[in-house]
């Protein structure tokens, strides 16, 4: 395990209303303002706005694919919602690591999602065990 404090990394996705759609169908999530246009004109946002756990799923992505990577396993996370992601909107997920544990490879990460606008959209934190490479 060869990570530090302060190392980090990202993935950027722009979330389409197709990504938001099939997110509806696959958690079975069909809250109108997600999915209907006039429904969602009424509230608040005034048009559609993604799902928070769609949004939350790119770190996700982050943690398998980029840091700590391939075979690493959540163990814990916290969200604030902070803003809404409306369709079209590029997002970045970001961890960042906060701690490490010395006598296991388990990792502390900030994690925050944010618009094209650098607003943050989503904050937490994770806890992670890295994959052991020694197979």
């Amino acid at each position: 395990m060869n990570f530090t404090v302060g190392d980090s990394a990202e993935i950027k996705k722009t979330i389409e209303q197709a990504d938001i759609d099939a997110f509806a169908e696959v958690t079975g999530d069909h809250n109108p303002v997600h999915v209907d246009e006039e429904f969602a004109k009424t509230t608040r946002f005034g048009r559609r706005i993604a799902h928070g756990m769609l949004t939350a799923s790119l770190i996700s992505s982050v943690l398998a694919n980029k840091l700590p990577g391939e075979g690493s396993v959540y163990l814990n996370q916290t969200l604030q919602f902070v803003a809404p992601v409306f369709p079209g909107d590029e997002i970045t997920a970001r961890v960042t690591v906060k701690e490490i544990r010395e006598d296991k490879p388990i990792l502390k990460l900030e994690t925050i999602c944010m618009n094209q606008r650098d607003e943050i959209v989503i904050r937490g934190e994770a806890t992670v065990l890295a994959a052991d490479k020694r197979r």
